[in-house]
């Protein structure tokens, strides 16, 4: 008795499985057909593309960065799998990061996003040591009157004036 209702749960497990590698098949070559419907080649290229991509997404593990991924490409593997690599490192760019006024201004602007976290991180970065080597001044004292929280616009502001 105990063999078969192991048998079963098997069964059942393998089924579900390949119901959902079924699935997941047929979302592939929907990609793959709707991006080059009357090209044969490149539809096959795409499938592979895209089962690479989502084969790895399927063993990432960074919950947070792979929410990102799916967010803003829910229906490519290929660009979710681009996404959370690039996101990845800036997560970790972003947690190594030494100025915590700078880090500050880029989590307050972006969130939820890391590559921006770091765009910006380095942008203010550079603008902020900028304004610190520009001499004291009535232009200086403008743009840090105008933009106090905001390193690359004072240089914006300290430039134009």
């Amino acid at each position: 008795m105990k063999p078969i209702i192991f048998t079963a749960l098997l069964l059942v497990l393998y089924s579900g499985a390949f119901a959902q590698s079924s699935t997941a098949e047929k979302k592939l070559r929907e990609i793959a057909y709707r991006e080059y419907p009357n090209d044969a080649d490149m539809r096959d290229y795409i499938y592979k593309q895209q089962k690479v991509a989502y084969n790895y997404m399927q063993t990432v593990t960074d919950d947070d960065v792979k929410r990102i991924a799916l967010r803003e490409y829910p229906e490519d593997y290929s660009m979710q799998k681009y996404i959370y690599d690039q996101q990845l490192v800036a997560k970790r760019y972003m947690r190594t990061v030494s100025d915590m006024e700078v880090k500050q201004i880029a989590l307050r602007e972006y969130p939820g996003d890391y590559s921006m976290q770091k765009y910006v991180y380095d942008n203010q970065l550079l603008a902020k040591e900028y304004m610190q080597r520009v001499p004291e001044g009535s232009a200086k004292k403008h743009a840090q009157r105008e933009y106090p929280n905001d390193y690359t616009m004072q240089k914006y502001i300290y430039d134009k004036y």
